[in-house]
């Protein structure tokens, strides 16, 4: 059997936090941000459309009836 330090069922966090900006924070953490800099105006009115559709309808992910409904309501036909 592996050596452990302290007892069994014990965890000890050995991990030193002298630095503010490394220690975990408690709050929120998100690998992807929503950022829409690098995005034509066009692109970046669609993704902002859509993001709002998906904060008013509390959905995570829509589907493609859905992101049609969005971009006609943006005023785009065929």
């Amino acid at each position: 059997m592996p050596q452990c330090y302290g007892t069994e069922g014990t965890f000890v966090d050995r991990r030193s936090y002298n630095d503010v900006a490394v220690a975990p924070s408690g709050g929120e953490r998100r690998q992807f941000s929503n950022s829409h800099e690098e995005l034509s105006p066009d692109a970046r009115d669609l993704a902002v459309a859509i993001d709002e559709y998906k904060l008013r309808h509390r959905r995570r992910f829509i589907t493609y009836e859905e992101m049609l409904a969005v971009i006609s309501a943006l005023g785009y036909h065929k």
